[in-house]
């Protein structure tokens, strides 16, 4: 229910109530310059000043101009010189440290001509509206300033004349991808040049008129990362065009129109805000822009507070209320910039952030030191906690509930009391129960409480609490102010649907209904022994199924001081972290009771060891002997087991658990236990193992089903009966989104628990939400489906029919560009089908294409990359990634050197008569993208060496000569320094990468004229980037053991 009665409110939102899209008047074709001219319309009417400059001079002196007017000083050229050159064109400075000027250090301080100093600032954030806004297009930078091409640049928005958004516009019917990719070629051609003014660009807007969307600086950055660093594979990450974003109201409606676009987004008062208060420049230097549902969500609390102080309402549920944000769409990054907003108001006092679990892990205390340093601490002593609530300077304090609720106990009648707080829950619905929420709410006098939370308590999941007063989350903390479903996130693509299997593993009768009552029999069927090992024998069959381990495989940046991080106190260590490839995803195995992770744990050790081929590397984690029982009748709220404590285990669970972490440091090098301070350790060292995906399995109770977020885990074994909330937030420890490769949240469950998914997504989705939450069943894929909008989606059969009729493999090749598009956009989704059939039974055996046409369509689909590739080089109009290239799947099937190397030696054994097998040579390294660049050096090894009795250590052999043969000829051809380019090579092959900034590719270059022409040494550096990574692509991870400093062949053809 509403508690006020509001009159009037202020447009001044930055994300709109509700949107009512612009009704189209013209039905003419729409050129890209036409799209440009309206657009640019549209943002004059609405305030912005248009600039007809196109030169970098004429920018600098209007920024000069306008940051004169905000400081309300006027530079002396001298100072000017000096200032632009130290703090704002700092030849040191790149994407990072001018984003860090914007975000963080926007106040620079100026050396007068007098010596005095003054603050200069660079973007006003407390009053908005005293920043400039000024638009400029068609702005040009040509090969003479520096660029590798002359560009020339749609749209930017200037901000105190900072270029600090940038739109790329394509006409309507064009693939907005073509506009990220143009700016992404922009970043590796020119934004660097000259003062490198571009790199202060904050946020990129792509269109094509029909689809508008943003994205910040650090996803257009390294996406151009990713793609120079060859040898490593492009993922669907936070870096990626998958990561862009799309505008939307205050209730999830996108707006995707440009002109629509436009006039929400780009208000004055929008943009501004946007830049100015979310953003969030986090502690890896990755600027991230808050979403509409994010900001909506914040900006409907900080009104709350406003109000509710107006009306004296504080110190009562009128002035709180809670935030429905579903699990996965980023709720503690939206509550903790709540909080640090919230402390920014003159009248609030203190601003208390709640974090539901005790684990306040390494990330997250990392993220809340860097906005405020020490706000957040995880000792247990609430002595801490108290100093911090005395100290005025301490506006924000992150803490436990535990922690709070025994500093209320320990300290009644302290002054904290009685200031004005805001008291924010990060995950609300464990903390509003009890006592514990009672008496917070009864020691505060002025305070405002707001709870996060993605499954709210409903009338509907409400169940018995000690207090009735706080039964449903509205009950207890206010108003609903805002909503964002598992549907939305779906929607969205924020976080992945599941894929739920139910596994019969007795009688039907034997199973449990909702209705039927829990008892002791039923209880002895589930734990019998028979069934205990039926389930782990599935479990161990189908993982590699489940997880894709062995089948897919994926770059991954992994922790490599994991014990050393667990072990020390938050911030002593420095975590180092490697991008590793690693192969599938990892699981979580949820059963009812310590007991049975018992059970199951002896039982997955006895199968491991009479089949070896089934190993895995496994871990059980419980801190008291829970059960079924304890788990709330309607609500299905997970008890919390306290990871610093394990003193409620009686002796038989401790001897036990301390069995099997003995293991657990058998396996890791560890010493961990379950004493007090060595189980806390073990906790940090599990969760971080299960993050790197070192861990294939773990076996929990209630441990690691809420709040714990790893994106390599894909697959959770469910013998436990889960409901309602704690069933959903079970299920979406699965559904974090990673890479093109995971493409769902894989649920398997032992019990019948189809009902109790069902009336859980009704509840935290909508009616509608179990079609787009859960995925279908096989036959749709495989056969085909209509949506319940009525449109036809083709199955895998249709797809592959189509494929072989209008692309058969007795056509030499695919003529014309039209079908080469259409090719590989329908291969492309015939390889997603395939990843997500995989993961079903009924896929094996029912896939249609053998493997050799498998890998002959690949190879197409590979040629096509390559070719559209080079045409992209020679600047002929841009057709490259325009499409999506499945290239990450395609590298899923994709052949390996030992398969190559062991189809040679078979071949040679043979004397070279078994054609068939050259030719199957030959395709799988045309079909495999990593091999494509080894091609020659292959196929010249299989002509010259005969003899072979150990094939590697030939291969190795001929490597290590060829290697060195086309490192001379490069070195003199490109007249390179010898010791200093064999030194670069070396770092490189260290690396796994060229670095092509910086000064060790300066040192390798040949002296050249300053006569020779201004670009000269800029066209020789291109030229020797290329070659090295030429270089790089046919030597990189072949040939042994690799050393270019001092080259010594031994018999092994390894060189030192």
């Amino acid at each position: 229910m509403p508690y006020f009665n509001i009159v009037a409110e202020t447009s001044e939102n930055t994300v709109v109530a509700g949107y009512e899209p612009v009704k189209r008047k013209a039905d003419s074709y729409q050129s890209e310059a036409e799209l440009e001219k309206e657009f640019i319309r549209i943002l004059g009417e609405q305030g912005y000043e248009y600039l007809p400059i196109h030169t970098e001079d004429d920018l600098i002196k209007n920024l000069r101009t306008k940051l004169e007017e905000l400081n309300h000083y006027t530079f002396s050229d001298d100072e000017w010189d000096r200032f632009f050159k130290n703090s704002i064109a700092n030849p040191n400075d790149h994407i990072v440290e001018k984003t860090r000027k914007i975000q963080e250090d926007y106040v620079q301080v100026l050396i007068r001509d007098d010596g005095s100093s003054k603050n200069i600032t660079l973007i006003d954030k407390k009053q908005v509206h005293n920043n400039r806004l000024q638009v400029i297009n068609q702005y040009e930078v040509k090969q003479e300033d520096g660029a590798r091409h002359d560009n020339r640049y749609d749209v930017t928005v200037l901000v105190n004349g900072f270029p600090l958004v940038h739109i790329e516009l394509k006409r309507r019917g064009v693939p907005i991808r073509e506009a990220f990719n143009q700016i992404n070629r922009y970043q590796r051609d020119s934004f660097w040049t000259g003062s490198g003014l571009f790199e202060y660009v904050q946020i990129f807007v792509i269109s094509n008129g029909t689809n508008t969307k943003y994205y910040s600086n650090s996803t257009r950055f390294n996406a151009i990362k990713d793609a120079n660093s060859r040898n490593i594979r492009r993922e669907k990450t936070s870096n990626s065009f998958e990561f862009t974003s799309f505008w939307a109201d205050a209730d999830n409606h996108i707006i995707p129109d440009l002109i629509d676009f436009t006039k929400t987004f780009f208000a004055k008062h929008s943009l501004l805000n946007i830049i100015t208060k979310y953003c969030i420049f986090t502690a890896e230097d990755m600027l991230l822009v808050m979403r509409p549902y994010q900001i909506t969500a914040t900006e409907r609390i900080l009104n709350r507070i406003e109000i509710a102080n107006n009306y004296k309402k504080y110190g009562t549920i009128a002035g709180g209320g809670y935030i429905w944000h579903t699990t996965g769409s980023g709720k503690t990054l939206t509550s903790f910039k709540t909080a640090r907003l919230a402390c920014q108001l003159d009248y609030i006092d203190k601003v208390l952030f709640v974090v539901d679990r005790k684990d306040l892990d390494y990330q997250t205390m990392k993220e809340y030191d860097r906005f405020e340093k020490g706000c957040a601490n995880s000792n247990s002593n609430t002595n801490v906690l108290k100093k911090q609530l005395e100290d005025d300077n301490a506006h924000i304090i992150i803490t436990t509930i535990q922690k709070l609720s025994t500093f209320i106990k320990k300290y009644k009648g302290h002054p904290v009391f009685d200031k004005h707080v805001v008291i924010i829950f990060d995950e609300c619905h464990r903390s509003q129960f009890g006592y514990m929420h009672s008496a917070i709410v009864k020691s505060f006098k002025k305070y405002h409480l707001f709870g996060f939370t993605g499954t709210p308590i409903f009338p509907a999941n409400a169940g018995a609490v000690r207090n009735a007063q706080f039964v449903t989350t509205e009950q207890t903390f206010g108003d609903q102010l805002h909503a964002y479903t598992i549907v939305d996130a779906i929607n969205d693509k924020n976080v992945l649907p599941f894929r739920v299997d139910y596994i019969k593993t007795m009688d039907i009768n034997a199973d449990i209904d909702d209705e039927e009552v829990w008892n002791i029999d039923r209880k002895k069927a589930f734990e019998a022994p028979e069934r205990i090992t039926l389930v782990t024998k599935y479990i161990l069959d189908h993982f590699d199924q489940k997880t894709y381990r062995g089948d897919k495989s994926y770059i991954y940046s992994q922790l490599v001081n994991v014990s050393e991080v667990a072990s020390t106190a938050h911030g002593k260590v420095e975590e180092i972290k490697k991008k590793q490839r690693v192969s599938g995803f990892n699981s979580i195995f949820a059963v009812s009771s310590v007991e049975m992770a018992k059970k199951y744990y002896l039982e997955f050790k006895k199968q491991m060891e009479e089949d070896p081929t089934k190993k895995l590397k496994i871990a059980t984690i419980f801190s008291y002997g829970a059960n079924e029982a304890e788990i709330d009748d309607e609500n299905g709220i997970i008890d919390d087991e306290n990871p610093e404590d394990t003193s409620k285990l009686d002796q038989s669970a401790r001897d036990f658990l301390d069995m099997a972490i003995m293991d657990y440091n058998q396996m890791f090098h560890t010493a961990y236990s379950t004493d007090s301070d060595k189980f806390q350790n073990y906790y940090k060292d599990v969760s971080l193992r299960m993050k790197n995906k070192e861990l294939d399995l773990l076996i929990v109770v209630n441990m690691f089903l809420t709040g714990f977020d790893a994106t390599t885990l894909n697959t959770l074994w469910v013998d436990k009966n889960l409901k309602m909330h704690g069933l959903i937030q079970a299920f979406s420890r699965t559904n974090r989104i990673l890479n093109s490769v995971k493409t769902f949240g894989n649920i398997v469950c032992f019990r019948n628990l189809q009902k109790r998914v069902d009336a859980a997504i009704s509840l935290f989705g909508d009616k509608q939400a179990g079609g787009i939450v859960l995925l279908r069943k096989f036959n749709d894929y495989y056969y085909g489906f209509t949506t319940e909008d009525g449109k036809d989606k083709p199955g895998y059969v249709d797809m592959i029919k189509q494929l072989q009729e209008k692309y058969p493999l007795t056509d030499p090749q695919i003529i014309g560009e039209k079908n080469q598009v259409e090719f590989i956009k329908l291969f492309g989704a015939i390889l997603k089908m395939r990843n997500l059939l995989s993961s079903f039974d009924e896929f094996t055996d029912k896939e249609l294409l053998n493997p050799r046409d498998l890998q002959d369509y690949s190879g197409r689909y590979q040629d096509l990359y390559a070719e559209w590739k080079e045409k992209n080089k020679k600047d002929v109009k841009d057709v490259t990634e325009d499409i999506v290239f499945e290239v990450e799947l395609v590298k899923q099937i994709e052949i390996n050197i030992d398969y190559i190397l062991m189809l040679v030696k078979k071949y040679k054994d043979e004397h070279g008569e078994d054609k068939e097998l050259l030719v199957t040579i030959q395709k799988a390294v045309k079909s495999s993208p990593e091999l494509r660049s080894k091609k020659e050096l292959i196929e010249d090894f299989i002509e010259e060496v005969n003899e072979m009795d150990d094939v590697i250590s030939e291969w190795n052999s001929y490597v290590a000569k060829q290697r060195e043969t086309d490192l001379e000829t490069m070195i003199q051809d490109e007249r390179l320094k010898p010791e200093e380019t064999r030194k670069f090579l070396e770092n490189s092959f260290k690396d796994g990468k060229i670095k092509t900034t910086g000064t060790d590719i300066e040192k390798i270059l040949p002296p050249i004229s300053r006569f020779g022409g201004g670009g000269a040494r800029a066209k020789k550096k291109e030229t020797v980037i290329d070659k090295l990574k030429e270089f790089f692509e046919k030597y990189f991870g072949i040939g042994g053991k690799v050393s270019f400093v001092n080259v010594e062949g031994d018999e092994n053809g390894k060189t030192e």
